[in-house]
């Protein structure tokens, strides 16, 4: 089998993992939306759908987790294309923690209408940070489909917007249950809820940064924005 075969093959099989991941992603970002929505309406209904809906992705990082160590063992990459296999193995482990904060999102939901006190609480408040964080994930799907680093740089700085939604409406919580101390309960379950959103953009922001490790070789985690920006020109 010629060496053009050979490459041909890899590269279908590169191309094939690439397509579960952004399937994976869209997985996620459905639940995401679903459970957004949820939370608008007060829905048990679509949040127990969120819910059951979970352990798919669950069993699509397990699937492309499988396909990767098979084309590893098969293959061995060279060094590029083995930071593209490592970069889609730690963005599948991200979208499958998206699905999480997405059913916690969901659980924390229902435990907030069967305590009654869901219409007392900002959370319509909670949108603006939301739609940030869905926000942030598709433009973080987009970037690796495209392996666009600028793309990817421009998430980076957003997700500042999400860590600032965050700290507000903390500070909007406090004032909540210091008024009346019966929110608390449900204020805490709105808290948590917020962290979940939070960690939706901590979760794209990281997406974003493999797709720099994959294209320029560069680990931009940890780092300041200016030695990002250096990286990447």
């Amino acid at each position: 089998m010629s060496d053009k075969h050979l490459s041909t093959q890899f590269d279908s099989e590169l191309n094939g993992v690439s397509s579960r991941v952004m399937e994976m992603g869209g997985l996620a970002e459905s639940q995401i939306r679903q459970a957004i929505y949820a939370l608008s309406q007060f829905s048990a209904e679509a949040a127990q759908q969120v819910i059951e809906a979970e352990p798919r992705v669950n069993a699509m990082e397990i699937e492309i987790d499988r396909e990767l160590s098979s084309i590893i063992a098969r293959r061995q990459p060279t060094a590029r294309d083995l930071r593209l296999l490592i970069a889609i193995s730690k963005t599948t482990a991200n979208l499958e923690r998206v699905g999480d904060e997405a059913e916690k999102i969901a659980r924390m939901v229902k435990s907030i209408i069967e305590s009654g006190a869901a219409r007392t609480l900002p959370s319509s408040e909670l949108r603006v940070a939301s739609d940030l964080a869905s926000g942030l994930l598709r433009k973080a799907l987009d970037a690796f489909a495209r392996l666009d680093t600028a793309v990817a740089v421009s998430i980076l700085k957003e997700d500042d917007l999400i860590d600032r939604e965050f700290d507000g409406f903390v500070r909007k919580l406090i004032t909540y249950m210091m008024e009346d101390p019966r929110t608390i309960s449900a204020s805490l379950d709105l808290l948590f809820l917020a962290k979940a959103i939070e960690r939706i953009g901590d979760h794209a922001k990281n997406i974003a940064e493999f797709v720099i490790y994959i294209v320029k070789g560069a680990d931009v985690r940890h780092t300041t924005m200016a030695q990002v920006e250096s990286a990447v020109q």
